[in-house]
């Protein structure tokens, strides 16, 4: 069977410009990147900003497992399916970060026949939009040391700084640094610390802005130390807001590229979504559904983690509404959760099967809670049997479920029309009555509790006495109305990753909760999560090269 990269690299593409003229834009439309790739003009989502929006579905999923579930390979395999089916449709996908890219869990261009091009360009620099954030994030570093080195006329306390630097890299030794070394002229010696540029929250401002006067109100907000009296500094008393929305003049601007079967994608932005909140921008999804009649979105990891937060952070900001969610799962990573080894995934197991259902099961009763119809759809595998299907299929429409197979990866859009047609049927037939879990005026800790209670299915939650007094003093700034974005591991609906099907008997710990002003929420970081991954002992990057002739090959 052909890899990834050799379907991506074999396809015939489209100038992008002839894909974007078969939704109706022009050249002048565009800023080309090269052939393949363009970016919005702010003149053209202008110009659309009256038309009516089109119906906006979720792609979520159950729990990763090393079993893999396909959420983006089914999200692109819909958008392609709509297309085939003569739908005005357009796919909103995040931006990969090169962190996992070299790391262990690969790209994130989808797979096989549903995969959006070029394969390359995208998971590596692509438009440089990583790279300008990471620059704005560390410009913003930069002047308040330097701040603190000519004076420090804001009087901050360099015990509470709380701005880290960001690069776009698994890098475990930037974690906890010093800087400021060597002589008087190289600043205040103090600790530091690095996060990966997915969880910066200059990326996560980029994400939730609707414009540049939105991106520039949110970077001055931003949160950078506190002063000797305790009191926040910010960005915009730092004077740094202007130039750090230069360097994201070009990266706040939609980008466009193509699935294999030539349907537009709008590809921006990339928090993750067990550290951040784990959605592609508002400005993308609020354009693609000016642009179309459906369009085909997704969110980070889990439904525990990234349905929830598109649910209850970026819909709440931006006043979005889904018409449907299709939670994707495998038969594999059903028995994976029920305890069978990844060696073993292969073979019929229905007893595995029926007790690793429990985490669908989980994810299914979440979703229902926020009103919004659920298609349940099995990323199909050669090795899945009828009888396993069958039993699927059941448990899914016994919970008030719709359900679909999906063989995209093997067919793309034509193994998809299953699926599209349950899809185009449930928004036809059943309302979406779209509403947040919680409430804008509810207690941050009963935010984070009603969270770690109905979604997590936790008995609790625990604080750490660093967590606790944050907390107070959050809510002593007036920070309490806004949402609450948990990082979590993604691999269970527990804080511990080990816990697998659906854990019940634990409390969700709270290590450290701190507020990210300018995104506009607050977050909650459980367990042992990081915001600056490490590299695995056998990193991705080991079997990536490039041949004399410049073909990539090892990228998956």
């Amino acid at each position: 069977m052909k890899t990834d990269i050799e379907i991506a690299q074999e396809a015939v593409m489209l100038p992008i410009k002839e894909v974007a003229a078969g939704i109706g834009l022009k050249e002048d439309d565009l800023e080309l990147y090269g052939k393949y790739k363009a970016k919005l003009t702010d003149e053209y989502m202008k110009s659309i900003e009256s038309n009516e929006d089109g119906k906006l579905i979720l792609v979520t999923a159950i729990n990763p497992t090393p079993a893999g579930e396909g959420k983006t390979t089914v999200t692109v395999g819909l958008g392609e399916a709509l297309g085939r089916l003569n739908k005005k449709a357009i796919i909103a996908l995040r931006e990969p970060s090169l962190g996992p890219c070299f790391g262990i869990k690969g790209g994130a261009a989808g797979g096989g026949y549903a995969q959006v091009v070029p394969m390359e360009d995208l998971n590596l620099h692509f438009t440089g939009d990583f790279h300008a954030i990471t620059s704005a994030n560390n410009l913003l570093a930069a002047l308040l040391d330097n701040h603190i080195q000519q004076g420090n006329k804001l009087n901050i306390d360099t015990r509470q700084i709380v701005w880290k630097r960001c690069e776009d890299m698994n890098d475990r030794v930037l974690r906890n640094i010093v800087v400021g070394l060597g002589s008087k002229m190289d600043g205040y010696v103090r600790e530091d610390h690095f996060v990966i540029t997915v969880a910066s929250e200059i990326m996560a401002i980029l994400c939730l802005a609707n414009d540049m006067k939105d991106l520039k109100e949110r970077l001055s907000k931003i949160i950078v130390a506190y002063n000797v009296d305790g009191e926040p500094v910010t960005a915009g008393q730092l004077n740094a807001v202007g130039a750090m929305a230069a360097l994201l003049k070009d990266a706040i601007k939609p980008n466009m590229i193509q699935t294999l079967e030539h349907t537009p994608a709008l590809v921006h932005g990339g928090p993750f979504a067990n550290i951040a909140h784990g959605c592609n921008s508002v400005r993308a999804t609020k354009t693609a559904l000016k642009m179309a009649d459906y369009v085909v979105t997704e969110a980070g990891f889990g439904a525990d983690l990234g349905a929830e937060k598109f649910l209850d952070i970026k819909c709440r900001m931006a006043g979005l509404k889904p018409s449907a969610v299709v939670l994707v799962a495998t038969i594999r990573a059903l028995k994976y959760n029920g305890g069978v080894p990844k060696t073993e995934l292969s073979a019929e197991n229905l007893e595995a099967l029926k007790k690793g259902i429990v985490n669908l099961e989980k994810h299914i009763e979440n979703l229902q809670l926020f009103g919004v119809p659920v298609v349940v759809t099995l990323n199909s595998f050669i090795t899945d049997t009828d009888e396993e299907i069958q039993f699927v299929e059941k448990f899914c429409k016994d919970r008030n479920c719709e359900f679909a197979l999906a063989k995209v990866w093997e067919k793309g859009g034509e193994g998809g029309i299953e699926l599209a047609n349950k899809v185009l049927e449930t928004i036809e037939n059943k309302e979406s009555n779209y509403a947040p879990l919680y409430p804008d005026d509810m207690s941050l800790e009963d935010k984070i509790d009603t969270i770690a209670t109905k979604i997590y299915g936790a008995d609790g939650v625990t604080y750490s006495p660093a967590a606790k007094k944050a907390l107070a003093k959050i809510t002593e700034l007036g920070f309490s109305n806004v949402p609450v974005c948990m990082a979590k591991t993604q691999y269970s609906l527990s804080d511990d990753q080990t816990k697998l099907g659906r854990p019940t008997g634990f409390k969700i710990n709270v290590r450290e909760v701190y507020v990210s002003a300018g995104a506009g929420f607050v977050v909650a970081v459980t367990g042992a999560i990081m915001t600056m991954p490490g590299l695995p002992k056998m990193p991705a990057a080991y079997n990536i090269d490039v041949d004399d002739n410049g073909k990539i090959t090892g990228l998956f």
